[in-house]
């Protein structure tokens, strides 16, 4: 199932599906600036009932966060939803979401453009397990509410892309990258971000030739956690139980993203995670994988010859210092979209479903 494309005066629902900072004092002037956005690009913002309610209501109460979710979907009028942030327990909110078959009927019935990034990996594999291609980008406050007086001019792009789903586009190298901000208080409204210039392009560590692939995929420290439940000791419990990552057969179609938080993973635990997916015999089914620019190209050279080591026995192909994810810019990957690394000429095409 695809969405439509979003047009001019259509309804987004903005939501609280982990952390739930967005209603915070502290994030006011970022909520106002984000709603003012949203209508720059003649677009009627709707937040959610639950998404301004206090940080340790939400935190407790992940039922209400999928009731949000739910009630976007069985909206008709709301064309597409934006997640507020990431987190950490985004999981939380899947039993409440695969046991109501309201939820997975109007999923069916009424496809919407979901988009979001970090923690939200989990609803776009919910998603992905029920039929639904979403769009693994920008999210409320830390890209469309940029605190500078644009958004990123590189991000921006790809998140008017949401605006022609139906049209082929190509992931580009951005000549720029930009540093995270240390703070993201309001007196920071108008100011820019550090700017650095892009050094190292696209970088081929594995493999050559052509691959074609579906795009599936999210942030690496989210599927730490799917499958050893470390954080909270039932994440991976629940994935088995609703069977929602693929099978290995369904691996061998996927050409696989990954990218890392803010949280800057040591590159012990990187090698520890990848050697997962690998002693599962998914690095050796896929068709490619492509790696997202490390945050602040913190551990970039330590991340390359991790990726170089764990992937020295096997032939898939890697596309690594792509600009999604945690990293600034970001474009959007859309899950299921016929995907085409070309690792002769560093390229990566994206044809929509």
């Amino acid at each position: 199932m695809k969405p439509e494309s979003l047009k001019k005066g259509d309804k987004v629902a903005i939501v609280s599906l982990s952390r739930g900072i967005l209603g915070m004092p502290y994030c006011k002037h970022e909520l106002e600036l984000g709603l003012k956005r949203l209508k720059s690009f003649d677009l009627e913002p709707i937040i959610m009932p639950n998404a301004l309610k206090d940080i340790d209501y939400i935190k407790d109460h992940p039922e209400v966060r999928a009731q949000d979710l739910k009630d976007a979907f069985l909206d008709k009028d709301i064309k597409a939803v934006f997640c507020a942030i990431g987190g950490d327990d985004t999981y939380k909110t899947i039993p409440y979401l695969m046991e109501d078959q309201e939820f997975i009927n109007a999923v069916k019935d009424n496809p919407k453009i979901f988009l979001g990034f970090s923690d939200s990996t989990n609803n776009h594999l919910m998603f992905n397990k029920l039929g639904l291609s979403t769009f693994y980008g920008q999210s409320f406050l830390q890209d469309i509410a940029e605190l500078d007086n644009e958004m990123l001019p590189y991000s921006k792009y790809y998140f008017e892309r949401l605006f022609s789903l139906d049209k082929p586009y190509d992931i580009t190298s951005s000549p720029i990258w930009y540093l995270d901000r240390d703070s993201y208080g309001p007196e920071q409204l108008g100011k820019p971000r550090v700017v650095k210039e892009e050094k190292h392009g696209y970088e081929v560590l594995n493999g050559e030739g052509v691959v074609d692939g579906k795009l599936y995929g999210g942030c690496l420290d989210t599927f730490y956690d799917i499958f050893t439940g470390e954080r909270y000791g039932d994440e991976n419990i629940i994935y088995e139980r609703y069977n929602i990552l693929p099978t290995l057969d369904e691996w061998k179609e996927k050409i696989l993203f990954l990218e890392t938080s803010e949280e800057k993973m040591s590159p012990g635990k990187l090698e520890e995670v990848l050697n997962i997916f690998k002693n599962k015999g998914i690095l050796e089914s896929i068709k490619g994988l492509i790696v997202g620019k490390p945050v602040d190209e913190v551990y970039y050279e330590e991340y390359k010859e991790i990726y170089k080591k764990v992937f020295s026995d096997l032939k898939t192909p890697i596309i690594y210092n792509v600009n999604f994810g945690h990293s600034y810019p970001k474009a959007i990957l859309s899950y299921d979209s016929q995907c085409t690394l070309n690792l002769n000429n560093k390229k990566i095409f994206i044809k929509p479903n």
